[in-house]
């Protein structure tokens, strides 16, 4: 207990204030450096083991990989004390990735075009299921489409209300109906506005030509400004010229 007459405690030499500083400094940078590599290679490493968790069951007990290597080494009796326990991680994720590009061969087939319709055409006449088979396929087709479907540039527009600014992705000139019943003089751009920090959702906003403000820099760099709520800037140069050195 301390009382208004106690004497007050030394003040720590500069030497040692500069050093704890110092050490802070040095433990947060390697926080910077560490935190991104360590989530890449747990995020890589747990959907690599999901995939082989989902995938092992439908493999017959006499070819995974465990009993291969066994056999391979002449033990075939889980009970011999010989017998070698071992999780070979990633195996699955290539089992995964043959049965998909055989699937996709025969698909792309005329017999297997016959059966994917005839397995459609079963599916469509099953209440609950044809709706979240539908659902699943439209997201499928979407994600995963071959054809060059991407933001075109990243743009600002003035939202909710003017005066208020906000990053957009210009998707497309819009068609069709709401092309045709919009009142506007000019054309009409389609603009996904992203809400922060997950990208993936938003509003998709039409706006006319002359409201859209395209940005020099990429939709990457618009991404990542999205995505880190700001702290990551784009330093405002064209992104095409190489960096100053």
């Amino acid at each position: 207990m301390t009382t208004p007459f106690d004497e007050d405690p030394p003040a720590r030499p500069g030497w040692v204030t500069s050093r704890m500083a110092s050490l802070r400094a040095s433990f947060l940078t390697g926080i910077v450096v560490i935190a991104p590599v360590g989530l890449t290679v747990w995020l890589i490493w747990t959907v690599i083991g999901w995939v082989d968790g989902f995938v092992w069951p439908f493999v017959p007990d006499a070819y995974q990989p465990e009993a291969l290597l066994n056999r391979f080494l002449g033990t075939r009796d889980p009970s011999d004390p010989d017998w070698i326990n071992v999780n070979v991680r990633g195996v699955g994720v290539i089992v995964f990735l043959l049965f998909t590009l055989l699937v996709g061969w025969i698909a792309k087939g005329l017999i297997g075009r016959s059966l994917v319709r005839y397995a459609e055409s079963l599916v469509e006449r099953v209440p609950v299921v044809r709706s979240i088979y539908s659902g699943v396929k439209q997201i499928a087709e979407t994600v995963f489409n071959q054809e060059d479907r991407s933001f075109e540039k990243a743009c600002l527009v003035q939202y909710p209300r003017k005066g208020i600014w906000a990053v957009g992705f210009v998707s497309t000139t819009a068609k069709g109906e709401i092309s045709r019943r919009a009142e506007t003089g000019g054309r009409l751009m389609s603009v996904f506005v992203p809400t922060t920090p997950n990208p993936t959702s938003g509003f998709l906003l039409f706006f006319p030509e002359e409201d859209v403000i395209e940005l020099d820099m990429t939709v990457e760099q618009a991404a990542k400004l999205v995505i880190s709520a700001g702290l990551v800037y784009p330093n405002g140069e064209d992104p095409t010229k190489p960096p100053k050195k």
